[in-house]
């Protein structure tokens, strides 16, 4: 649950801004996307090991975009 502090003279648009931009922090949408469906562990795995040999081509400059 996010708890915004806002001050009695504070706007409702500074406040709004305030939530959502705590919102984004907290990453609860991509929590909650994560959560619908089960992913097995090897899976998981799998993506992860993919996404760093992606990363050390790119830094490397093996890989041309």
């Amino acid at each position: 649950m996010l708890i915004i502090d806002s001050k009695d003279c504070e706007n409702i648009d500074k406040a709004l801004k305030k939530y959502k931009k705590k919102f984004e922090k907290a990453r609860i949408l991509l929590q909650l996307r994560t959560r619908q469906s089960f992913t097995k562990p090897s899976v998981k795995r799998r993506t992860q090991v993919l996404k760093a040999v992606y990363k050390q081509q790119l830094a490397s400059g093996k890989l041309d975009d």
